[in-house]
């Protein structure tokens, strides 16, 4: 399947298509993506560009993420889309290697600083105390041939790979780019069928959000950044979701009731009152509040099934996924968490 962006003008009731143009240069996206990686749709801090590896090549941009893991990052400029793939997976295999140390060193080349203070500053939240426990490797592409989309498909199944796609357009006036994912970059690599159900991760990492105040006042929240907006207003009314408490396990079960605004403008009917008119436990709940793309945002939920930080299930080798939401498809974790929330098809 090759993608294909198209995208038109709207000009009253007529529409005119905006003809696809060849980007005069490829560093530029890498320099877009280099300022500032929230194009890409991901979550991550790039850490240095144009890494030189132990086996003689360079990466053109590496990050990390919010839970410690290293992105690798390659695009495919003039090179056959078959070495797109076999060349990031050669980066991988240098990557998966990398000591604290070096990944510090790396960092301090671009910010001048450690990586435990350019990822605090960064994210908000406390560098973990283990770093490079997994990894991620995403091709950045106009196009791949079809042998190479089924071969990253392929791969995906089992290792996180992934590739997404850069469209340039042009008019007279003005320099447009759209982007499409192969797959979504916020679901983990599996193969099995989608449960019906969503993972979704409360992180009361940074103090914005807090269980017992999810469960209390009957909502969902995530925000402090353009990407978790998204994810919030792709909250449908009917989603299914068990909520996920870091290093705790899951503590609730409930279904969307209220799509997600803004935590200024949303009410508790229990209560007739704004949330944060009301006694919180997250302290920073209110931070950003005017900034549509830096605020809080949070959903409305009728929760069928809860329990407290200390009473949450979970089990050794339950799924956990550091995206804010995913779908479920983990066999183990699903009947697991039917029988302790006594969930009925």
């Amino acid at each position: 399947m090759s993608f294909n962006i198209t995208l038109w003008k709207v000009d009253g009731n007529k529409l005119g298509e905006i003809q696809k143009s060849k980007l005069d240069s490829e560093n530029r996206l890498e320099d877009w993506i280099y300022q500032d990686s929230s194009i890409l749709g991901m979550d991550v801090l790039i850490i240095g560009r144009q890494v030189p590896t132990d086996y003689g090549g360079r990466i053109d941009l590496l990050g990390i993420d919010s839970q410690g893991d290293l992105v690798i990052i390659e695009l495919k400029r003039d090179k056959a889309p078959r070495e797109a793939v076999a060349q990031i997976l050669d980066y991988a295999s240098w990557v998966k290697n990398l000591a604290y140390e070096e990944i510090d060193n790396i960092t301090a080349k671009r910010f001048g600083k450690s990586l435990s203070e350019g990822f605090s500053e960064f994210f908000g939240i406390a560098l973990p105390e283990k770093v490079n426990t997994n990894h991620k490797m995403v091709i950045v592409a106009s196009e791949l041939d079809d042998s190479s989309e089924r071969i990253v498909q392929y791969l995906a199944e089992k290792i996180n790979i992934n590739a997404v796609f850069f469209t340039f357009f042009k008019t007279e006036t003005e320099e447009l780019i759209g982007r499409a994912w192969l797959r979504d970059p916020e679901e983990p690599p599996t193969d099995s069928e989608w449960s019906g159900f969503w993972f979704f991760n409360i992180g009361e990492e940074g103090g914005y959000r807090n269980w017992d105040d999810c469960w209390t006042y009957g909502y969902i929240g995530a925000g402090q950044g353009k990407r978790y907006r998204n994810t919030m207003q792709n909250l449908e009314i009917g989603d299914k979701i068990f909520a996920y408490l870091g290093g705790k396990g899951y503590v609730g079960y409930g279904e969307v009731v209220k799509e997600a605004q803004m935590i200024k403008d949303f009410v508790v009917e229990s209560k007739q009152k704004r949330l944060l008119e009301l006694e919180l436990n997250a302290p920073n709940a209110g931070t950003n509040i005017d900034d549509p793309d830096m605020s809080e945002w949070v959903a409305g939920v009728k929760w069928m099934e809860k329990f407290d930080r200390d009473h949450a299930k979970t089990f050794k080798g339950i799924f956990v996924f550091p995206a804010v939401r995913c779908k479920l498809k983990n066999k183990a974790t699903v009947d697991f968490l039917k029988r302790e929330f006594n969930v009925r098809d």
